[in-house]
C-alpha cells in the first residue's frame, strides 16, 4: 500500500508537513509530493527538525506555545493550505494545528506507528488510535466481502527488516542538534524529556539491560510453551509516556493500571492460574516495574502467581496464554490475531463486539472467568479493512 493510495491526488495541492518523525521520513515525503505536482511546506519546532528538512520548504516556529495557534492559523491562510500531515494527533503543537485545520476545512492526515506490526506504518485521515474514524460497529465488518480475508496480511506484503539501528542513529543526530542549538528555538516544549545527556544514558541502560535480560531469560520461553501453557493471563505494558494512556484512558500512570489488574486478578481469577506481566521494550532503559509489581503482589498474597518478564518472544507468549489484558496497545490486535480473548481497559478503535470481551459489557473482574472467544472470521475481515484503509507497507526509518 502506497501513501498516495490513501491520500488521493495531490497535484497542485498546497501541502504542509508539521514536524514529523525524527529523521528523513518527512523530507522524503516532501519531495515525493513535490514530484507529483504539489506545493509543499514544512514547519519545524527545533534544530533537529530543521536539519532533516529541505531548507527551501522549511519554516521555523520559534515562538511561545501561546503564540502557536495564531501562527498556524496565519500560515494556513497565507499559503492556502489544502492538506496537513503530522505524526500523531495528541502532542500539543500537532493537536492544536489539527483543530485549526478542521475548522478551516483543511484535510488532515495523521501518521502513527503501525497498527499491524511489523511491516507497516499507519496513515489515517482525521485521527489515529481512539481518535480514529474507523467504524466501531460489528455489522459493518460482517457485511464486508473479501475473497480470502485470512490472507490479507500476507498478500504482496514486503517484509521490513529491523530498522532499530537506523532509528537510533537518526535519533542521536536529532537530539544532539536539538540540544546544541536550543537557543535557536528557545521556547520549544517537547512532548517528552528533550535532554541529550538523559537520552544518552537511557540508551546505555537500554543496551545493558537488553544484554542482562537476554541472559536472565534465556531458558524461560520453554516454560511458557510447556508447563505454563494455557495457565496464565498475559498483560502487555505500554510506555510510561504513551499518549494512549494520558489521552485515551482514565489512568494517570502505568502503575495505576498494574495495581487495578493485580487487585482484580487476586480476587476473581482461579487460584491455579498465573499472571504474566511483560515490560514494553521501548521502556527498557527508562522504567522497571518489577519491584512495584512484586510489592503489590506480596500485599495481595499472590506473589507465587505473578511473573514479571522483559524480552521474551511476544507471539509465543500470546499464543500460549489464556487471555490478554491491555489498556489499548496494538498488542491487543496481535492477541486477537492469535485468537486469544482480549480485554481493553482504555479506549480503542478495535474494541468491537465479536472481537474483544471488554466490548461485550463484561467487567475486568468478570473477565478472568467469563472471557469471550474471538470471532476469527470477523477479525480477518477487520484486519483486511484496517490494512486497506490505514496501513502503509513501510517504515519511518529506512
Amino acid at each position: 500500500m502506497k501513501i498516495i493510495n490513501l491520500v488521493g491526488n495531490v497535484t497542485e495541492k498546497n501541502i504542509l508537513l508539521i514536524q514529523g518523525p525524527m529523521g528523513n521520513f518527512f523530507n522524503t515525503l516532501d519531495h515525493k509530493f513535490m514530484n507529483l505536482g504539489a506545493n509543499t511546506f514544512r514547519i519545524g519546532l527545533n534544530a533537529g527538525d530543521e536539519f532533516f528538512a529541505d531548507a527551501n520548504h522549511y519554516t521555523p516556529f520559534k515562538g511561545r506555545v501561546d503564540e502557536w495557534n495564531s501562527f498556524i492559523s496565519h500560515f494556513y491562510q497565507k499559503h492556502s493550505i489544502d492538506m496537513i500531515f503530522s505524526l500523531g494527533d495528541c502532542r500539543f503543537y500537532q493537536s492544536e494545528a489539527i483543530k485549526v485545520a478542521k475548522k478551516n476545512n483543511i484535510e488532515v492526515f495523521i501518521f502513527e506507528e503501525g497498527y499491524i506490526r511489523p511491516n507497516f506504518i499507519t496513515l489515517e485521515k482525521n485521527g489515529v488510535n481512539a481518535n480514529s474514524s474507523l467504524p466501531r460497529e460489528r455489522i459493518f465488518y460482517d457485511t464486508l466481502e473479501y475473497d480470502n480475508p485470512k490472507n490479507c496480511n500476507n498478500k504482496n506484503i514486503k517484509c521490513i527488516k529491523n530498522t532499530y539501528k537506523y532509528m537510533a542513529l537518526q535519533a542521536v543526530y536529532y537530539y544532539i542538534l536539538g540540544n546544541i542549538f536550543f537557543f535557536k528555538y528557545p521556547h520549544y516544549q517537547h512532548h517528552r524529556k528533550f535532554f541529550m545527556l538523559t537520552e544518552f544514558l537511557y540508551g546505555v541502560k537500554n543496551y545493558l539491560r537488553k544484554l542482562k535480560y537476554k541472559l536472565q531469560e534465556r531458558n524461560e520461553e520453554l516454560l511458557y510453551r510447556t508447563t505454563l501453557s494455557k495457565k496464565y493471563y498475559f498483560i502487555a505494558l505500554q510506555t510510561y509516556e504513551d499518549f494512549q494512556i494520558s489521552s485515551h484512558s482514565d489512568y494517570s500512570s502505568v502503575e495505576e493500571f498494574i495495581e487495578e489488574v493485580l487487585i482484580s486478578f487476586s480476587k476473581y481469577a482461579k487460584e491455579e492460574t498465573f499472571l504474566v506481566i511483560k515490560h514494553h521494550p521501548m521502556d527498557r532503559g527508562k522504567k522497571n516495574y518489577k519491584k512495584f509489581i512484586e510489592s503489590k503482589a506480596k500485599i495481595l498474597n499472590i506473589s507465587k502467581r505473578v511473573k514479571v518478564i522483559y524480552d521474551l518472544h511476544l507471539p509465543t507468549l500470546l499464543k500460549n496464554s489464556i487471555a490478554t489484558v491491555t489498556i489499548n496497545s496494538t498488542v491487543g490486535i496481535s492477541s486477537l490475531y492469535h485468537k486469544i480473548p482480549t480485554f481493553c481497559t482504555g479506549r480503542s478503535f478495535y474494541d468491537i463486539k465479536g472481537l474483544t470481551t471488554s466490548s461485550e459489557g463484561i467487567s475486568l473482574d468478570d473477565f478472568w472467568i467469563y472471557y469471550k472467544e474471538v470471532d476469527s472470521e470477523l477479525f480477518y475481515k477487520f484486519q483486511c479493512y484496517l490494512i486497506k484503509k490505514t496501513q502503509v507497507n513501510s517504515s519511518f526509518y529506512i
